[in-house]
Parts: C-alpha cells; sequence; structure tokens
C-alpha cells in the first residue's frame, strides 16, 4: 500500500481519487490544510506528497520531506511555480499533470469574456429584482475583433480555435512558436499594440512574471480587455488596477490572482477581507473575478485524478521513470534531454 499525504483536500477532490487510486493500491490520507513549514510533519509516514497550486512546496519543505522519506511530490495540476524544483533534484522527484481537461480551461475563458462583454452578469442580477431595462447594458461584437493569445500550448490552441469559430482575428505569442500551425505569431509588443482582447495561457516563470505591467499597459490599445486563467502572477494587480482607473483598460476577466492563496477556495463570505487590492478590483464594475475555478469539471477532475495516480505508480510500481516528471537537471524542466529514458537522478 503505497501511502500518500493529500494536502488541500477539498470535496469535489475525494470522490475521483478515492475511486482511481484505492482500487489500485494507494491510500489517501487526505488532509484539509495547505502544505507549508508548519504543516509538513503531517507527512510523516508517507511514500508520497499530492498538492496543489497554493500549497507551499518551498526549499525548507522540501528538505523536511526528504528527511521524512517521502519519495514523491505529486502535483494535481499543471503549473509548478510554487514548487521548488531546483531544490528537489537529486532528493525528491516532482511529477505534474500537463493537461487534464485544455477544454475546461479554454472555455471558461471565453465564458469570462462573454459574460463581460455581453454584460450578463449584470444582467442576470437585474432581472432577479424584476428590472428589465437594457440601460448600461450595451456590448460589443466579437466578431472581427483581434484577439491577441499569449501561449500556444494545449489550453492556447483550443481557445484559440473557439475565437476563430466566433469570427475573430487571431494573433499569437510564444517564446517557442507551434511548428506548421498557422497561427499567426507576432512579438509580444506587437500583440499588445494590436489586440482588442489579450489572453493569458502560459506558465508563470521568472521571465513572464509581471509580463502585464505598467509598460505593457501603456502600449495596448485604450480599452482592450484582458483575460487570464493562468497564473495570477503574470499581471501586476496594482499596474492593472491604475489602467483600470485611467480608462485604459476596458475589462479585466480574472480567474486568478496573484495573492490568492490564502483566499480562493474558501468561503470568505462572512469576513472583511484584508486584501485591499483584491477588493478594489472586485468593487469595479468592468472587473469579473471567479476564484480559480476554470478546471473545475467533471472531466477535468477524473483526468487530474487519473494522470495523479499513474504519475504515482509509475515511480513506486514500475520502473521509476514517469514521462510527467518535472527535472531540474537538464534545464529544460519540462523537456527532458533524457527523454524519460531513466530517472532524472
Amino acid at each position: 500500500m503505497i501511502k500518500v499525504a493529500f494536502y488541500d483536500a477539498k470535496p469535489y477532490d475525494k470522490p475521483s481519487f478515492e475511486n482511481c487510486g484505492e482500487p489500485r493500491g494507494l491510500q489517501f490520507r487526505f488532509l484539509e490544510t495547505k502544505l507549508n513549514e508548519d504543516t509538513v510533519e503531517l507527512a510523516n509516514g508517507c511514500d508520497a506528497v499530492c498538492v496543489f497550486v497554493n500549497d507551499d512546496v518551498n526549499a525548507a519543505v522540501i528538505n523536511r520531506l526528504y528527511k521524512l522519506g517521502v519519495k514523491l511530490i505529486a502535483l494535481r495540476s499543471a503549473g509548478y511555480n510554487n514548487v521548488d524544483v531546483r531544490a528537489a533534484f537529486g532528493k525528491v522527484h516532482v511529477v505534474h499533470v500537463p493537461a487534464y481537461s485544455p477544454y475546461a480551461v479554454a472555455e471558461h475563458a471565453m465564458a469570462l469574456l462573454l459574460t463581460s462583454v455581453r454584460r450578463i452578469h449584470k444582467a442576470y442580477n437585474r432581472t432577479r429584482e424584476f428590472n428589465f431595462s437594457l440601460s448600461g447594458l450595451t456590448g460589443f461584437d466579437l466578431h472581427g475583433k483581434t484577439v491577441g493569445v499569449v501561449g500556444t500550448g494545449k489550453i492556447g490552441r483550443i481557445f484559440i480555435d473557439i475565437c476563430r469559430g466566433f469570427g475573430m482575428n487571431v494573433i499569437a505569442y510564444d517564446r517557442y512558436p507551434a511548428e506548421d500551425s498557422g497561427i499567426a505569431y507576432v512579438p509580444l509588443q506587437e500583440l499588445f499594440r494590436r489586440s482588442d482582447i489579450i489572453s493569458l495561457h502560459c506558465p508563470l516563470t521568472d521571465d513572464t512574471r509581471h509580463m502585464i505591467g505598467a509598460d505593457a499597459i501603456a502600449a495596448m490599445k485604450k480599452g482592450v480587455v484582458i483575460v487570464n486563467t493562468s497564473r495570477g502572477g503574470l499581471i501586476d494587480a496594482e499596474a492593472l488596477l491604475e489602467g483600470i482607473k485611467e480608462r485604459k483598460i476596458g475589462a479585466a476577466c480574472l480567474d486568478v490572482y496573484e495573492e490568492e492563496a490564502n483566499i480562493f477556495f474558501e468561503d470568505r463570505s462572512g469576513h472583511i477581507l484584508n486584501d485591499d487590492l483584491l477588493s478594489r478590483l472586485i468593487s469595479m464594475p468592468n472587473v469579473i473575478v471567479t476564484s480559480h475555478q476554470a478546471f473545475l469539471t467533471e472531466e477535468a477532475l477524473t483526468n487530474i485524478a487519473e494522470t495523479t495516480v499513474s504519475n504515482i505508480l509509475s515511480y513506486f510500481e514500475k520502473d521509476g521513470v514517469c514521462d510527467n516528471e518535472l527535472c531540474y537537471r537538464c534545464g529544460n524542466i519540462e523537456r527532458c534531454k533524457k527523454e524519460r529514458k531513466e530517472r532524472c537522478f
């Protein structure tokens, strides 16, 4: 029996992981708390830990996991910016779920965009109070608009397909352009300058952190709509707020927020929100915030559980090689030069 400490467990996580993992020899210790330096001891006696986007898997946590005998960190997400992969190298192996339901995230991005530009959320609130006035609900057609897509992995390309279905003009930026994709790639600054709508679908790295900042916003069209379903740190939230106040940004659709770790995924309705910046953003009439729910579909939850369980079993039951391992050794974390023929260490 492989014992797994499952941190930041939510009610919607348990059924899929129990159904997929327990028949295959995994025993989950579901913990509501997030993994950090104060809670790492809860993994004592476990072979692996399963973590999500807001668990803090820093060097100190990794060192303690290593001393506790934990051999594997299994992310149940694609992003891994919350894990110090460099510190893990040589001590604890790290695996992730590179794709669970790219359709879920891409569709949510479009749902946010449509809700914003057609004022659907405002109309819903009005009609609930039997107010059927159309004043202030004028939107604009997506057809013919230019959308700039930053990041053309699986999610970004599905979002592009959706946009093309609406008759939108698509331009894109990616450090590693997809060959023979038919996508019109442009430099990032040109994308900022030309786009009516900008949607972010790239990972958070040192190079992409705050890629949407004051300078980028200054280069954008007046009235630009920004959509972010990737990672909050891609956007400098203070610069975003200033751009909204200055009427430069027409709307912002956010499923993620840089300081979301102690806010999202929890019911804060009975409490005063201490994050003034988030409070001000939410108060803006042209800002829509959802709490990191783009992934949350039945299909995605099933795929996340199946891939995570397979990742764990591939380490403990086979030859120890996992296609989804994150390795610092090669300097190309997701595209290991060893082509997964053997363990990275």
